[in-house]
Protein backbone atom coordinates (compact mmCIF):
# COMPACT_ATOMS: atom_id res chain seq x y z
CA UNK A 1 0.00 0.00 0.00
CA UNK A 2 1.61 3.13 -0.92
CA UNK A 3 2.34 5.75 1.46
CA UNK A 4 1.08 9.55 1.80
CA UNK A 5 4.88 10.88 0.37
CA UNK A 6 4.61 7.82 -2.71
CA UNK A 7 1.28 9.55 -3.61
CA UNK A 8 2.09 12.75 -3.16
CA UNK A 9 4.53 12.22 -5.87
CA UNK A 10 2.11 11.24 -8.26
CA UNK A 11 0.02 13.98 -8.14
CA UNK A 12 3.17 16.07 -8.88
CA UNK A 13 4.62 13.58 -11.57
CA UNK A 14 3.72 15.56 -14.95
CA UNK A 15 4.42 12.10 -16.84
CA UNK A 16 1.26 10.42 -14.79
CA UNK A 17 -2.01 10.34 -16.54
CA UNK A 18 -4.05 13.27 -15.17
CA UNK A 19 -6.68 10.48 -13.51
CA UNK A 20 -3.55 9.28 -11.90
CA UNK A 21 -3.33 11.94 -10.50
CA UNK A 22 -6.24 13.16 -9.30
CA UNK A 23 -6.93 9.58 -8.10
CA UNK A 24 -3.22 9.91 -5.95
CA UNK A 25 -4.52 13.09 -4.68
CA UNK A 26 -7.83 11.68 -3.31
CA UNK A 27 -5.74 8.80 -2.05
CA UNK A 28 -3.64 11.05 -0.20
CA UNK A 29 -6.96 11.66 2.62
CA UNK A 30 -6.94 7.84 3.14
CA UNK A 31 -3.86 8.69 5.21
CA UNK A 32 -4.28 12.39 6.70
CA UNK A 33 -7.55 13.57 6.34
CA UNK A 34 -8.29 16.65 9.31
CA UNK A 35 -11.94 17.00 8.69
CA UNK A 36 -12.54 13.43 7.84
CA UNK A 37 -12.65 12.05 3.86
CA UNK A 38 -15.17 13.67 2.36
CA UNK A 39 -15.58 16.95 4.40
CA UNK A 40 -11.70 17.63 3.44
CA UNK A 41 -11.94 16.60 0.28
CA UNK A 42 -14.69 18.81 -0.38
CA UNK A 43 -12.20 21.40 1.08
CA UNK A 44 -10.15 21.17 -1.23
CA UNK A 45 -12.47 21.20 -4.27
CA UNK A 46 -13.81 24.31 -2.91
CA UNK A 47 -10.78 25.94 -2.28
CA UNK A 48 -8.79 25.23 -5.81
CA UNK A 49 -11.74 25.27 -7.54
CA UNK A 50 -12.09 21.72 -8.80
CA UNK A 51 -15.44 19.69 -9.18
CA UNK A 52 -15.28 16.33 -6.79
CA UNK A 53 -15.88 14.27 -9.66
CA UNK A 54 -13.87 15.86 -12.23
CA UNK A 55 -11.88 13.64 -13.90
CA UNK A 56 -9.61 16.19 -16.41
CA UNK A 57 -8.60 18.51 -13.48
CA UNK A 58 -6.39 21.56 -14.10
CA UNK A 59 -3.11 19.73 -12.45
CA UNK A 60 -1.73 23.04 -11.57
CA UNK A 61 -4.88 23.12 -9.17
CA UNK A 62 -4.33 19.03 -7.63
CA UNK A 63 -1.15 20.45 -6.81
CA UNK A 64 -2.27 23.41 -5.00
CA UNK A 65 -4.48 21.20 -3.47
CA UNK A 66 -1.50 18.94 -2.53
CA UNK A 67 0.44 21.84 -1.28
CA UNK A 68 -2.03 22.80 1.22
CA UNK A 69 -2.65 19.42 2.23
CA UNK A 70 0.92 18.85 2.65
CA UNK A 71 1.28 22.21 5.41
CA UNK A 72 -1.18 20.84 7.24
CA UNK A 73 0.10 17.60 7.64
CA UNK A 74 3.72 18.82 8.47
CA UNK A 75 1.53 20.86 11.26
CA UNK A 76 0.32 17.95 12.40
CA UNK A 77 3.19 15.69 12.57
CA UNK A 78 5.28 18.38 14.61
CA UNK A 79 2.35 18.20 17.43
CA UNK A 80 2.21 14.13 17.33
CA UNK A 81 5.97 14.40 18.51
CA UNK A 82 5.52 16.92 20.78
CA UNK A 83 2.54 15.38 22.15
CA UNK A 84 4.53 11.88 22.00
CA UNK A 85 7.53 13.07 23.72
CA UNK A 86 5.24 14.77 26.16
CA UNK A 87 3.78 11.46 27.51
CA UNK A 88 6.86 9.74 27.56
CA UNK A 89 8.41 12.70 29.94
CA UNK A 90 4.99 11.77 32.30
CA UNK A 91 5.61 7.92 31.63
CA UNK A 92 9.61 8.58 33.04
CA UNK A 93 7.85 10.88 36.10
CA UNK A 94 5.14 8.00 37.07
CA UNK A 95 1.92 9.82 35.09
CA UNK A 96 0.78 5.95 33.54
CA UNK A 97 -3.05 7.61 33.67
CA UNK A 98 -3.91 9.12 30.41
CA UNK A 99 -5.44 11.93 30.57
CA UNK A 100 -8.60 13.68 28.74
CA UNK A 101 -6.33 14.72 25.77
CA UNK A 102 -4.67 11.43 25.45
CA UNK A 103 -8.65 10.00 24.83
CA UNK A 104 -9.19 12.83 22.26
CA UNK A 105 -5.97 11.91 20.64
CA UNK A 106 -6.02 8.27 20.24
CA UNK A 107 -9.37 8.63 18.39
CA UNK A 108 -7.43 11.38 15.44
CA UNK A 109 -4.30 9.33 15.47
CA UNK A 110 -2.86 9.83 12.35
CA UNK A 111 -4.38 12.96 11.11
CA UNK A 112 -7.67 11.44 10.39
CA UNK A 113 -10.74 13.59 11.87
CA UNK A 114 -8.79 15.91 13.88
CA UNK A 115 -11.34 18.38 13.37
CA UNK A 116 -14.28 16.41 12.15
CA UNK A 117 -17.00 17.68 10.48
CA UNK A 118 -20.03 15.62 10.38
CA UNK A 119 -21.16 17.18 7.28
CA UNK A 120 -18.88 17.17 4.38
CA UNK A 121 -20.29 20.00 2.79
CA UNK A 122 -19.86 22.24 5.86
CA UNK A 123 -16.25 22.85 7.35
CA UNK A 124 -13.63 25.78 8.17
CA UNK A 125 -12.74 27.94 4.75
CA UNK A 126 -9.70 29.38 6.09
CA UNK A 127 -6.40 26.70 5.26
CA UNK A 128 -6.08 23.39 7.25
CA UNK A 129 -2.83 24.42 8.60
CA UNK A 130 -4.56 27.27 10.00
CA UNK A 131 -6.98 25.32 11.50
CA UNK A 132 -5.11 23.14 12.73
CA UNK A 133 -2.71 25.33 14.50
CA UNK A 134 -5.80 27.34 15.69
CA UNK A 135 -7.38 23.94 17.18
CA UNK A 136 -3.92 23.03 18.44
CA UNK A 137 -3.90 26.41 20.39
CA UNK A 138 -6.55 25.80 22.19
CA UNK A 139 -5.91 22.30 23.13
CA UNK A 140 -2.93 23.62 25.18
CA UNK A 141 -4.70 26.63 26.18
CA UNK A 142 -6.96 26.98 29.12
CA UNK A 143 -10.89 25.79 27.94
CA UNK A 144 -13.06 28.79 26.08
CA UNK A 145 -16.00 29.89 25.56
CA UNK A 146 -16.05 29.90 21.65
CA UNK A 147 -15.27 27.41 18.90
CA UNK A 148 -11.30 27.54 18.68
CA UNK A 149 -11.65 27.65 14.74
CA UNK A 150 -13.56 29.99 13.74
CA UNK A 151 -14.68 31.84 16.92
CA UNK A 152 -18.44 31.51 16.39
CA UNK A 153 -20.36 31.15 19.95
CA UNK A 154 -23.55 29.06 18.40
CA UNK A 155 -22.45 25.55 19.39
CA UNK A 156 -25.22 22.72 19.53
CA UNK A 157 -24.89 19.62 20.98
CA UNK A 158 -25.36 16.55 18.73
CA UNK A 159 -26.74 12.57 19.81
CA UNK A 160 -26.28 11.85 16.82
CA UNK A 161 -22.44 11.99 15.00
CA UNK A 162 -21.81 9.27 12.06
CA UNK A 163 -18.65 8.35 13.59
CA UNK A 164 -16.49 8.37 17.04
CA UNK A 165 -17.15 10.40 19.05
CA UNK A 166 -20.62 9.61 18.22
CA UNK A 167 -22.05 12.48 20.21
CA UNK A 168 -20.79 15.80 21.30
CA UNK A 169 -20.36 20.02 20.46
CA UNK A 170 -20.70 21.11 16.98
CA UNK A 171 -20.05 24.55 16.04
CA UNK A 172 -22.76 26.11 13.68
CA UNK A 173 -20.22 28.44 12.42
CA UNK A 174 -17.69 26.39 10.70
CA UNK A 175 -19.02 22.46 11.15
CA UNK A 176 -16.30 21.47 13.53
CA UNK A 177 -17.01 18.85 16.20
CA UNK A 178 -15.31 20.26 19.03
CA UNK A 179 -13.28 18.25 21.15
CA UNK A 180 -15.02 18.83 24.56
CA UNK A 181 -12.04 19.56 26.78
CA UNK A 182 -11.48 22.98 25.07
CA UNK A 183 -14.54 24.17 25.71
CA UNK A 184 -15.78 25.38 29.30
CA UNK A 185 -18.29 23.73 31.76
CA UNK A 186 -20.69 26.57 30.62
CA UNK A 187 -20.34 26.61 26.96
CA UNK A 188 -21.25 22.70 27.25
CA UNK A 189 -24.26 23.63 29.57
CA UNK A 190 -25.44 25.80 26.71
CA UNK A 191 -24.89 23.46 23.79
CA UNK A 192 -27.13 20.94 25.42
CA UNK A 193 -29.48 23.63 26.48
CA UNK A 194 -29.78 24.42 23.25
CA UNK A 195 -30.71 20.72 22.31
CA UNK A 196 -33.39 20.45 24.75
CA UNK A 197 -34.85 23.59 23.38
CA UNK A 198 -34.63 22.35 19.80
CA UNK A 199 -36.31 18.83 20.88
CA UNK A 200 -38.69 20.64 22.58
CA UNK A 201 -39.61 22.60 19.45
CA UNK A 202 -40.23 19.90 17.08
CA UNK A 203 -42.63 18.15 20.01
Amino acid sequence: MAGFRSLARQVRDPGCDLALRRYSLRKCLERFAPYGHRATWDHLCTRHRFGPEDRDPDPARLVAALDELEEARAVWLAYEEKFAARRRREKHDGLRRPGWIDDWHRRTWGGNGIARCDDPSVHPTVALAEALRKLIKALEAEPGEHCPICAADEIVWRPDLSSEPWFGPVCTGCGVVIPQPVLTPGALAAAKRGRRKELVSVA
